[in-house]
């Protein structure tokens, strides 16, 4: 089962960091993932919630903010004192550190709540230039963004869902991809198995204890996205 690194290493880092980033490049893991969205000047930058509040001394919408007025929030004073210093990073600073290794970079859009019109063209944009769109994975609670993923590019794409459903496989071979992300509670759910005897890719989100990681190894699952994929490394076969 692939290991991938949810936000960075973020059991031990503040999410969605360099830092938390930089030290998820040093694991021999399969990969990580992050979220993206649009500053108000069209920039793309990792951060997960539509608003700061949670993870900056800001307030506000990401969306409402400019870069320059991003760069200036401290994001990661929430987590430790230590870390006052990260600042929301974007996405070609991320690269900046994955740009020497071999791990597969899963990018969330963030398009579920604003629908951030221009961020699939610019996040593929950016790593055309970078050389990176073979590496990527294009993700969303969006499936429409999804759909338009698989109709317009060749980048490799997953659909997020929280829902249980009917028959999860086909839903998102409707959507055009064979992958599914799903929560910890719908891998151990009918839809789940029949996807993966269907021959879809499923990996599991929230993936935090030993006990249900082992699990879903033996269900089959073929990745789990982690908050602490150091501990995982260790501890799984």
């Amino acid at each position: 089962m692939k290991i991938y690194a949810n936000r960075g290493s973020s059991g031990n880092y503040p999410e969605n960091t360099l830092a938390a980033f930089r030290a998820a490049a040093e694991l021999p893991i399969a990969g990580i993932v992050m979220n993206v969205q649009l500053s108000k000047d069209g920039k793309v930058v990792v951060i997960h919630d539509e608003r700061l509040e949670r993870t900056t001394d800001g307030q506000g919408y990401v969306k409402d903010k400019t870069l320059t007025e991003l760069k200036d929030l401290n994001c990661g004073a929430w987590f430790s004192p230590d870390w006052e210093e990260e600042r929301i990073p974007t996405l070609d600073e991320v690269f900046d550190i994955f740009q020497g290794t071999d791990h597969r970079l899963n990018i969330e859009l963030k398009t579920d709540f604003f629908p951030y019109d221009q961020l699939i063209g610019k996040v593929i944009a950016i790593s055309d230039k970078r050389g990176m769109t073979e590496r990527l994975i294009l993700s969303s609670f969006n499936h429409e963004d999804v759909q338009k993923v698989c109709r317009e590019t060749h980048v490799e794409s997953a659909i997020l869902t929280s829902d249980i459903l009917v028959d999860a496989y086909d839903y998102a071979r409707v959507i055009g991809t064979d992958r599914i992300h799903i929560s910890l509670s719908g891998a151990y759910r009918r839809t789940a198995t029949d996807a993966l005897r269907k021959g879809a890719i499923v990996y599991v989100y929230a993936g935090d204890d030993l006990q249900y990681a082992e699990e879903l190894q033996q269900i089959g699952i073929h990745g789990l996205i982690t908050n602490h994929p150091e501990v995982m490394l260790k501890r799984l076969p």
